[in-house]
């Protein structure tokens, strides 16, 4: 009898010890491929069209996102959509993303976002490369956007550049500029240009264009007539500035560009946003929402913490222009 009980107690002894290790099993099978609520992400991705800064926030957003523990293949999908700057892609892709029940949405660039809002009320979104939030009607106000946006801005510090400006071309008494007419984050940014600017006693020139065949010629139109162009982070002109500088750089007509991927392109030099930096503190507002410890509504829009001056060194050299010490010191050189 007790060979009897032993034989049975062993056996009980198994029984547990084999639950005990199936248990285990699926809690680590678990806590590989998901968050540790078990939670699996999806999230979906809109950008307005493929250039530099764009793509760099956009990088950075999906790696902000994994330093907060959100990763592709392990408890994060993503759904990257590229409107190509065309008005009815975006519309597509917003009832892609609402349709598909997306925990999350980060938009790149005005327009996207403002599609994707006008789509939805209730799925979070977060914007990157959007300047004025709430002249885009995209927030109630920067300290407390009230819906279900909210995000990073990259307004320029404008009056800073147009002080590099006058740095490098200390004698410039008439700047051009050339923007989107329908891109409101760039009629924001020539807005407060043109009023800085005129406080310093220079003159400015304003033409607009619709697409990027205007360029050409919106720069020949003031290139005789203009001491230096500014031209702030708008999405045509971001991927058309060797299209611009040919023009202004054989009239040896500097050009200050609104962001470092506009000097990579050609353009003289900036002092401006890291957008990769401006991606990942999105993709770190992003987790905190899909973590559940903040809401859109209630998240101010965070402006970029990173900014550094660009300057285009052969383009300094085919224009002529000496940069001065002060400014070399502290820049970012690009060959």
């Amino acid at each position: 009898m007790n060979l009897s009980r032993l034989k049975q107690g062993l056996a009980l002894a198994v029984c547990a010890l084999s639950m005990t290790a199936l248990a285990a099993g699926c809690g680590s099978e678990g806590a590989g491929s998901s968050s540790e609520n078990g939670k699996q992400y999806k999230v979906g991705i809109v950008q307005l069209v493929e250039h530099n800064a764009l793509d760099s926030a956009n990088k950075g957003f999906v790696d902000g996102l994994k330093e907060r523990g959100f990763e592709e293949g392990k408890n994060l999908t993503i759904d990257r959509q590229n409107a190509q700057a065309d008005q009815s892609n975006l519309q597509n892709i917003a009832q892609r993303f609402v349709s598909g029940k997306m925990d999350l949405v980060c938009a790149i660039a005005t327009p996207a976002a403002q599609t994707i809002a006008n789509a939805t009320k209730d799925i979070p979104i977060v914007g990157t490369a959007i300047t004025d939030y709430v002249g885009a009607k995209l927030a109630a106000s920067n300290d407390k956007p009230g819906a279900n946006v909210t995000g990073t801005s990259d307004m320029n510090p404008i009056q800073e550049q147009i002080d590099l400006l006058l740095k490098l071309k200390p004698d410039a008494k008439v700047i051009g500029t050339i923007y989107t007419s329908s891109e409101v984050n760039s009629e924001v940014q020539v807005k407060a240009m043109k009023a800085y600017a005129e406080s310093k006693g220079l003159t400015v020139k304003v033409a607009t264009i619709s697409t990027v065949n205007d360029i050409q010629q919106a720069a020949q139109s003031l290139v005789g007539s203009v001491d230096a162009f500014y031209e702030p982070t708008d999405n045509v002109i971001a991927s058309a500035i060797p299209t611009l500088v040919a023009i202004t750089d054989a009239a040896k007509v500097p050009v200050i560009g609104g962001e470092p991927y506009q000097v990579k392109s050609g353009a003289l030099a900036t002092y401006g946003i890291d957008y990769y930096q401006l991606g990942v503190q999105t993709g770190h507002m992003a987790a905190d929402i899909l973590a559940g410890k903040k809401k859109p509504a209630d998240m101010p829009i965070e402006t970029a913490k990173t900014l550094r001056i660009c300057i285009n060194k052969k383009d300094a050299e085919a224009l002529g222009i000496t940069i001065p010490a002060d400014v070399l010191k502290d820049a970012d050189i690009v060959e």
